[in-house]
């Protein structure tokens, strides 16, 4: 071995796994077992042993985890050694293949990769071209619809939305007639070209005579047929993966990948890396007892390295607002013993949970990050609600006003609002004062008149209410009923999912509307404060502090200390997986959640959450009875704030005592 790594320092299993260079090898890394450090040294052992390195592919998701692994293995075996391996992507190694042999299925040799701005750009073309400009249809929508069919490999004909159905047809058709290419259409065609073409198929199993492929358990269906093409026997293939953190179902990936490897390459070296560098052995006995419950696994048990530890906290709250203040206190204490606010996240199963801890880290001056949710002010019916609220606390302003004139459609569309701008630029007036001059009106057509005075009546018995004192959030929360918006929210979504995080985005805004009334600040406060938050959120993965992140995007990353907040039945497991018997996924969302923890695991539950703008009763999550309570502290938040009071209580007695033994 070289001078890069020494065998001496892996464990037994990961040893094994360097020393296995041959036929099929599947490694089962269990969380924090140290699976990259096993594949590179893997990698660099091929080379030792006289493996040319332009016959070595490593294929990883992502083009960051692929220079990562390339810069490992070259610092390893030095540069001259190792310059000629090939680390990719999926879609890289396809856009690889397709350069040299895309002429042998009828395209010019010179294709073009549409993508970004280009593509939508096209697709908003076709939109307008087949008469759908009146309709609300989104080219991210179309685009989302193309790219889930090409994955299942089904024809786009046969998309469900008949005009997206024609529109995806006209897009195909017309990437042809450029002689182009998506980044579907990468893997489809790079399969493709090696499945019906011996000559391509034989020149890339040559050389490519080893293969490594890392999270194995994210690959779909035709990601496998692709490497099924591209490995031939003795199938030097090396995947490695865990099954118990395979959570991208909803995305395409097929958990059957790694659990029915056999079918795919016979009799493999299967090695189990088990041994966990990362966590305390709490929380590895938590995680382990979780995952148990999953039918049809690969056996595997992670065994700590890092013996005992704090035993993991199970608290239940009262209602979310708690949950996140007492969080945001607890971040507090530990930072004044010493801890920096880059040792904590905070886990969430979905985007409408992340508003409460926001607000109680803001109030307590604490930064923080947000990585894989989207911005609460950046979503669109967010920006919708938040508009009608300014039009209502001032409905001269013009930008906000001419948002929602048409929002829900009423009648008034972009000709009349462009004749509205234009009337009052002329008589150097607002919009709204356009509105209600009835010379305006008159030279209209009396529909559009009706249209107009149905929506200002709407806005100015909006303002009647408020004068008379209602609740703002009342007030917004009856006029968006009135005029149907959240029917016509829904129908604008394209799946149940969307339905919910749509619903969830206006109830949450309506909900901190009404609550910021009841603690005394006027509606022109809460826009201001909510223009200030915008503003602020900018860049919230790039900043540093306290990482506010979901399950999902939490996968690979490991904190200090985490708190696992709602775990609730119909949040974690969610409701849908419930009703789509996609229950095993999310335990293996909330064990990739538990296997984070390094050193303190805190999971939270409420009794009530405000769901959608309204408070609802909440139920402890069945995942909770499968934990084993021997390494569980179980807290109640009422015990905790009550120990709390007495100690300070005792300190004021004694402090008292001694002033008085003083006098």
């Amino acid at each position: 071995m070289s001078a890069g790594f020494s065998i001496e320092s892996l464990n037994k299993a990961q040893r094994e796994a360097v020393l296995t260079l041959n036929g099929p090898v599947l490694i089962l890394a269990g969380a924090g077992t140290g699976k990259t450090r096993t594949v590179t040294c893997r990698m660099s052992a091929l080379l030792e042993n006289g493996v040319k390195a332009e016959n070595v592919l490593a294929v990883t998701f992502t083009n960051k985890s692929a220079a990562e692994m390339a810069e490992r293995v070259i610092g390893m075996v030095g540069k001259k050694r190792g310059q000629a391996l090939t680390v990719c992507t999926f879609h890289s190694l396809c856009l690889r293949i397709l350069k040299r042999d895309i002429e042998s299925l009828g395209y010019k040799k010179k294709f073009a990769v549409m993508a970004g701005g280009d593509q939508t750009g096209m697709i908003r073309q076709l939109i307008v071209r087949k008469g759908g400009g009146k309709i609300n249809l989104k080219p991210g929508e179309v685009m989302g619809e193309i790219s889930k069919t090409k994955n299942a490999e089904r024809p786009l004909s046969e998309i469900e939305d008949d005009f997206i159905a024609e529109i995806a047809v006209a897009y195909q058709n017309e990437l042809r007639a450029q002689n182009a290419v998506d980044f579907d259409d990468l893997l489809l065609l790079g399969e493709k070209v090696l499945r019906e073409h011996p000559e391509v198929r034989e020149y890339w199993q040559d050389k490519y005579r080893y293969v490594t492929v890392d999270e194995f358990q994210d690959t779909n269906g035709l990601q496998m047929r692709l490497l099924q093409q591209l490995v031939s026997e003795p199938y030097n293939i090396c995947v490695v993966g865990d099954d118990d953190q395979s959570i991208y179902g909803w995305r395409g990936a097929e958990v059957a990948n790694i659990l029915q490897f056999e079918r795919f390459f016979p009799n493999p070296k299967v090695i189990r890396l088990e041994e966990n560098y990362r966590s305390t052995q709490a929380v590895l006995e938590v995680a382990n007892s979780l995952i148990r419950h999953n039918v049809g696994r690969r056996e595997k048990q992670l065994r700590p390295t890092i013996p005992g530890g704090d035993l993991v906290r199970l608290v239940s709250m009262p209602g979310d607002q708690e949950e996140a203040e007492w969080i945001v206190s607890e971040i507090v204490t530990q930072r004044e013993e010493g801890r920096v606010l880059e040792d904590f996240a905070v886990l969430f199963r979905t985007n409408g949970q992340i508003r409460k801890m926001e607000e109680a880290l803001r109030e307590a001056k604490i930064p923080y990050r947000m990585v894989g949710a989207q911005s609460f002010y950046d979503r669109k019916e967010v920006r919708d609600v938040l508009s009608y609220a300014q039009v209502l606390d001032q409905p001269e302003l013009d930008i906000p006003l001419l948002r929602i004139l048409n929002t829900p459609p009423r009648g008034i569309g972009n000709t009349t609002s462009m004749a509205a701008l234009e009337w009052s630029r002329e008589r150097d007036q607002g919009i709204w004062n356009t509105l209600i001059d009835e010379e305006f009106l008159a030279q209209l057509s009396s529909k559009v008149m009706n249209s107009i005075r149905s929506f200002t009546g709407q806005v100015e018995e909006a303002r009647r209410s408020l004068v008379d004192g209602t609740n703002a959030g009342v007030v917004m929360d009856q006029w968006l009923r009135e005029m149907d918006f959240h029917e016509w929210l829904m129908r604008q979504c394209k799946t149940d999912k969307e339905k919910d995080a749509r619903r969830e985005g206006v109830g949450t805004a309506i909900a901190s509307l009404t609550e910021a009334i009841k603690k005394g600040k006027s509606l022109s406060d809460f826009l201001d404060q909510t223009a200030l938050d915008a503003e602020k959120e900018d860049d919230l993965e790039k900043k540093s502090g306290v990482t506010l992140i979901t399950l999902h995007a939490a996968k690979g990353l490991e904190y200090p200390v985490v708190y696992l907040v709602g775990l609730e039945e119909g949040i974690l497991p969610h409701k849908r997986s419930i009703e789509e018997g996609t229950r095993d996924e999310e335990r293996r969302l909330l064990y990739v959640g538990i296997t984070r923890a390094k050193e303190r695991m805190t999971m939270t539950y409420c009794s009530t959450r405000v769901k959608w703008g309204k408070e609802e009763a909440c139920e402890s999550s069945s995942f909770i009875r499968e934990l084993n309570p021997d390494w569980i502290q179980e807290e109640d938040y009422e015990d905790i704030m009550g120990a709390e009071a007495s100690e300070e209580e005792l300190r004021g007695f004694f402090s008292a005592m001694s002033a008085m033994l003083e006098e």
